[in-house]
């Protein structure tokens, strides 16, 4: 609605800009803004009675604060007299246009010249590389926060620690890349657990029918011999291949994966819990047991012993099928084949053609290895050298030569196939994406657009879900969190397992389905197995598994409605209206709250032997200030409407602790009435495009890795504009995203000032 009338009010405004005199903004200004922010007064650094708002392009940055105050009801503030809504429709639309215009003709796509791999992006593409799964946080330093994202290159940072902990890094995931079976010797070894029917993981299609749930593990038998289970949970039943085998006595295998199975029949008694218990987290390595998937865990209950008598070669595992591309016949053919396989890892992780220099510091370490050992620790060393080398571990994306400051230019295909693998991936780019850039054939609009079709039906596009949507609706922070057992006994790891699990899922489908990311706030179904929907208060979910549901009541349509939201949202002891209410103006109205003024007093929270009082009654007192209802006067009535959520998302009538019923009601800062989440829902699709762009402005930072700016907004507007007539489909936001100017395009930074050191600071 609001891109229609810009079409019809543009003429109107132009001819008000050419009469400033009789320019309703400047009045609208004058009447509502000017109260506070002028000279004198100055409030947030704004002199509106100064600034020439028939040239919003003199002041960009300002006029693009104001349009989101603006758009949000944000201004004036709570208590203030407020213009109609159509006069501050008719401004913003004034506003957008003038800085849409400035924005063509004088453009920035910005600049990001030099990007580290986080520890996700960097665990995905040992993953491509060597198909291995590595723990990251055991390998790699934490990644710092910046807009709530991890893959934020401003602050990817590199010191000399870090640097120690890459080569180590590097070190291990050679050894890991390069290992091999043991020599024949009986060993115990835990399996790995992958998809489960159980603790919120996947349903597995290969539980066979008559069983209440279970795990099952895709497991490598190095040799053929004869291995025995342990570890077996008393009442389980034992698969393997489909087949029944019993535990605790020695079965004859032959070398190769197959499929280990631990099911619960149906009508047993034992929990499908206890079964999964039995895979706890242990150290299987890579030849022994093969993950479900990308960050697959390892089991130190039930393991595989063996082999026994064993006979024939070993199996040669995935990894070392990745790395040993030839086999060097005699010595004179060991460097020509390890530069063959150095060459092929380094073009894959470097992600473009590699020149002689590049082989260069990998063959020396191949070949100083290879004076103390065999060919293979050889090839091991020079994969260190590979995988420490900046020219894997960063995303550099020079200019031309020759250009100036300030130009633009378009990346080169190969940093494109970068930019939109990590993008959409969050890894390098595979054979087809890589061929094409160096084929120079990625900018041509036709094929790039069936690439990132192509890209997003890949099960690696998951990576849009549990990397972007995961940080950008805070789900990452639910395993932080531990409410208080005393206060909310009915929670466990299960639970927080089931939460994370549904937003997977949950938004997975309306991603991967492509909807219309509106349903991400209206949406009436969710993805539940028994326990979940237990504690959803939704019948007739039966089991460990995972389904799609129709939500039977409306207030858990959408985000609103997730427990994973409403604990992230919420204290270990109590709901929170204010962490709420920030929550929703920050990650859905894309009005983020100002951050509280120094020396704010404490939440006065209840306390043993004195009267309790609800949080709406503390909170009304905290509000009785005035400085303080410029933002809980926002905030409050937000966060109220959805106290009828515990901090672990269940529902409630009456306050635990002083207990009265629930007061949900509120009004918003436009005076729309709201008394739970139904109200809130509603009053939030009124302008249904404020959501929309939230989500696209998130998902921009995420997917150039920096910072938004002013200059930045106009690229936004045409996204959703374009989006909008096919109701805003998921792909048609990252499509836009992905031709746009920022995205495709880069500009040579302009020099920057020498600061002045302490000392000359000082001086002066």
């Amino acid at each position: 609605m609001r891109y229609l009338m810009l079409a019809i009010l543009l003429p109107a405004l132009n001819a008000q800009q050419a009469a400033p005199s009789a320019n309703p903004n400047r009045a609208l200004l004058d009447t509502y803004c000017v109260t506070c922010h002028n000279q004198r007064a100055k409030t947030a650094g704004l002199m509106f009675d100064t600034m020439d708002v028939a040239h919003p392009e003199k002041d960009i940055a300002v006029w693009e604060k104001a349009v989101r105050k603006l758009e949000g009801g944000m201004m004036p503030p709570p208590g203030m007299k407020r213009p109609d809504r159509a006069s501050v429709n008719a401004f913003v639309a004034y506003l957008e246009t003038s800085l849409d215009q400035a924005a063509a003709a004088h453009p920035n796509p910005g600049s990001v010249p030099l990007h580290r791999l986080n520890r996700a992006e960097y665990a995905n593409a040992i993953h491509d590389l060597f198909a291995i799964d590595v723990d990251p946080a055991a390998l790699l330093p934490t990644d710092d926060i910046s807009n709530g994202f991890d893959n934020i290159a401003g602050v990817l940072k590199v010191s000399p620690s870090f640097l120690d902990q890459y080569i180590t890094a590097a070190r291990a995931v050679s050894i890991e890349a390069v290992g091999q079976p043991e020599l024949p010797t009986a060993a115990k070894v835990s399996l790995r657990a992958g998809p489960s029917t159980g603790q919120g993981s996947a349903p597995s299609p290969d539980v066979p029918l008559g069983a209440r749930g279970g795990t099952v593990v895709e497991h490598l038998f190095p040799y053929t011999g004869e291995y025995e289970f342990n570890g077996v949970t008393a009442g389980a039943t034992l698969l393997l291949d489909g087949a029944r085998i019993g535990a605790n006595v020695r079965v004859p295998i032959k070398a190769g994966l197959h499929q280990v199975a631990l099911v619960t029949p149906e009508g047993s008694f034992v929990e499908s819990d206890a079964l999964l218990e039995s895979f706890i987290p242990g150290q299987a390595g890579p030849a022994y047991g093969v993950g479900g998937g990308r960050g697959g865990r390892g089991g130190a209950g039930l393991q595989v012993a063996g082999p026994y008598n064993p006979t024939g070669l070993p199996v040669e595992t995935p990894n070392r099928r990745r790395v040993f591309v030839c086999r060097p016949a005699s010595e004179s053919e060991e460097i020509p084949c390890a530069t063959k396989i150095l060459a092929t890892i380094a073009h894959e992780a470097f992600r473009r053609p590699v020149t002689e220099k590049d082989l260069d510091p990998p063959l020396a370490f191949f070949k100083e290895a290879r004076q103390s050992g065999n060919f293979e620790s050889g090839i091991q060393s020079g994969l260190i050298a590979i995988l420490a080398s900046p020219k894997f571990l960063y995303r550099a994306e020079p200019p031309p030569a020759n250009l100036q400051p300030g130009s633009i230019y378009p990346l080169s295909d190969l940093a494109l196939a970068s930019r939109l693998s990590f993008f959409l991936w969050s890894t390098i780019p595979d054979d087809e994406l890589l061929a094409l850039a160096e084929q120079g054939k990625l900018h041509d609009p036709k094929i790039f657009a069936q690439q990132v079709r192509r890209m997003l039906a890949d099960p690696k596009a998951e990576a849009l879900v549990t990397n972007f949507a995961f940080e950008w609706l805070r789900v990452r922070e639910v395993d932080k969190l531990d409410p208080d057992p005393v206060v909310y006994p009915n929670y466990n790891a299960e639970l927080r397992t089931d939460f994370k699990r549904e937003m997977d899922l949950w938004v997975g489908s309306i991603f991967h389905e492509d909807r219309s990311v509106l349903e991400l706030l209206t949406s009436n179904y969710t993805y539940a197995n028994e326990r979940l929907a237990r504690h959803y208060g939704i019948p007739n979910v039966f089991g460990d598994e995972f389904r799609r549901v129709t939500l039977p009541d409306s207030k858990r349509y959408g985000i609103l409605g997730k427990g994973a939201i409403l604990m992230v949202t919420a204290y270990p002891n109590r709901t929170s209206p204010v962490l709420r209410g920030a929550f929703i103006l920050e990650s859905i109205a894309g009005t983020p709250p100002a951050p509280p003024p120094p020396n704010v007093p404490p939440f006065k929270e209840n306390k043993e032997g004195e009267q309790a009082h609800t949080v709406r009654e503390i909170l009304e007192q905290h509000r009785a200030n005035p400085a303080c209802n410029s933002c809980h006067g926002i905030m409050d009535p937000l966060g109220f409407a959805l106290e009828n959520f515990d901090t672990i998302g269940a529902w409630r009538e009456k306050d635990k602790f002083a207990g009265t019923r629930i007061d949900a009601s509120g009004k918003l800062i436009d005076g729309t009435p709201v008394s739970g989440p139904d109200d809130l829902r509603a009053a939030l699709m009124k302008r249904p495009e404020q959501f929309v762009q939230t989500m696209t402005e998130k998902m921009m930072i995420y997917a150039l890795g920096r910072t938004l700016e002013p200059y930045d907004m106009p690229t936004i507007r045409k996204i959703i504009r374009d989006a909008a007539p096919g109701n805003y489909k998921f792909s048609s936001i990252v499509t836009g995203i992905a031709t746009s100017a920022p995205f495709q395009q880069s500009i040579v930074p302009l020099p920057q000032p020498l600061q002045p050191t302490a000392q000359e600071a000082k001086a002066q």
